[in-house]
């Protein structure tokens, strides 16, 4: 037996399609000991088919590829990145002293509330891959759905309503990101591929990262590789949801680091979803995630877009 630590893949039909109601209740415990440990977990039989991700990869890669001039068209001046094209060397970790060695493209919620029209602007789209839009809403929609069935197992582990969040989170700005990270040509680059740091939503999910790198750092304050198998999706707690849980459910700390060698001279591709609530949802820490032992750290609740904005200040893109 290896005594390196290892990070929970769990299959979520032994919660949407269990076997009995005991084994759905034990998925919903090992969940939530996974997350309260690591703040991350593998999740397997999400039912999003491989096709539908290899068939936005492939649409992410080919935009990625097109001249500079081309992809700083879809840059929206002002925009904070929450929509088109955000540039190489852009974004920079909180507490960071260098940029991330990263592109990337936000696609948001398609259809939106109109009294939230102010917070999330319309979507932009590639007129040089015509398939992007229809392949990237599809991934969207797929990970919106997986999120919210892992929102609802979260809220029976937190002793809640299993629909707690439905109503929460059905209008959320939520962002899917495909990432692309160059290959690395040069010797002693100072910086990493995406520097540590927290997600700054509910939960993040990661769909099909292609090489190695990631890192989550560990209560015992080790950096711990995570490379999940083709047929898993990682999901990690953000920072609304530690804070909304006071800290029950930890969002972890981790980075993308520079792989060695000729591995660095590969590019690396990667799409998360982070999912948020909606704009005017309150941040107020969680009556039944108090107690003696853990009182309360946030007297002051805050609503989402509020917490984002003052994020998104902290890393650079606003």
């Amino acid at each position: 037996m290896s005594d390196q630590p290892y990070i929970p893949t769990l299959d979520i039909r032994r919660f949407t399609a269990p076997k009995d109601s005991a084994d759905r209740d034990a998925f919903v415990a090992e969940l939530g000991a996974a997350y309260r440990e690591w703040g991350f977990a593998g999740i397997r039989g999400h039912g999003i088919p491989q096709d539908l991700i290899d068939g936005a990869y492939d649409a992410f890669v080919k935009f990625f590829a097109l001249p500079e001039a081309v992809k700083k068209q879809y840059h929206i001046a002002g925009g904070g990145g929450a929509r088109g094209y955000t540039a190489f060397g852009v974004e920079t970790a909180k507490d960071s002293k260098h940029f991330d060695l990263k592109e990337f493209w936000h696609v948001g919620r398609e259809h939106r509330d109109a009294k939230y029209a102010d917070v999330m602007p319309a979507n932009v789209w590639p007129a040089e891959v015509p398939e992007f839009r229809e392949r990237a809403l599809a991934l969207y929609d797929a990970l919106d759905g997986l999120g919210a069935r892992m929102l609802s197992a979260l809220a029976l582990n937190l002793g809640l309503a299993e629909n707690f969040f439905a109503d929460k989170t059905d209008n959320g700005n939520s962002i899917l990101r495909p990432i692309h990270y160059p290959p690395i040509t040069t010797d002693d680059v100072p910086n990493v591929r995406a520097g540590a740091h927290e997600d700054i939503n509910l939960i993040t999910l990661l769909v099909g990262a292609s090489a190695e790198g990631l890192q989550v750092l560990s209560r015992k304050g080790e950096w711990v590789p995570y490379t999940a198998a083709a047929d898993t999706i990682v999901v990690n707690i953000g920072d609304m949801l530690q804070r909304l849980t006071n800290h029950v459910l930890p969002s972890t700390t981790h980075r993308v680091v520079n792989p060695p060698g000729d591995k660095a001279r590969q590019p690396r591709y990667s799409t998360p979803f982070f999912l948020h609530p909606n704009p005017d949802f309150l941040i107020d820490v969680l009556p039944n995630c108090v107690d003696a032992d853990n009182p309360s750290r946030y007297p002051e609740p805050i609503t989402a877009q509020g917490y984002l904005e003052e994020r998104l200040r902290e890393i650079k893109l606003k």
